[in-house]
């Protein structure tokens, strides 16, 4: 019956070596990776936000709107700053989420797979749910 080690002399030289480098734990704080990969974890992590917090956010437009002074009470609470500030951050989460969605839509229809496409698309997502969501923020404050 054969070892490992024996096993492991009829390997590839390459794979030896690959197998002896390969680290023991991933830092993921050191893994960069690639833009569109970074678009496609922030569309991710924008679609839970929006979707843990919608409920809240619709029970607050219909609490608003069940009388006049509802409304009044809950502008004011939405003037505090922190509660702005988080009226942005999911601002983003929508924006950013939209246009990742068109983005990968368009991915699906094979329109932008290749490489540099892809890669534009993806500066174009980010750069364009920052602009849009400042340019909303501050209409917004």
């Amino acid at each position: 019956m054969p070892t490992a080690d024996a096993k492991l002399s009829f390997e590839p030289q390459e794979q030896k070596a690959m197998r002896s480098n390969r680290p023991k734990y991933l830092d993921v704080f050191q893994i960069r990776l690639p833009i569109p990969g970074v678009v496609s974890i922030l569309h991710r992590v924008s679609g839970a936000g929006l979707f843990l917090l919608l409920p809240l956010l619709l029970w607050l437009f219909q609490a608003s709107i069940s009388s006049p002074d509802s409304y009044v009470r809950y502008r004011a609470s939405f003037a505090h700053p922190l509660v702005k500030l988080i009226l942005i951050g999911l601002l983003w989460a929508f924006v950013h989420h939209l246009l990742a969605g068109l983005r990968f839509l368009a991915l699906d229809l094979h329109l932008g797979t290749e490489l540099p496409a892809a890669r534009a698309s993806s500066w174009v997502v980010l750069v364009a749910g920052i602009v849009l969501t400042v340019i909303l923020g501050v209409w917004l404050w």
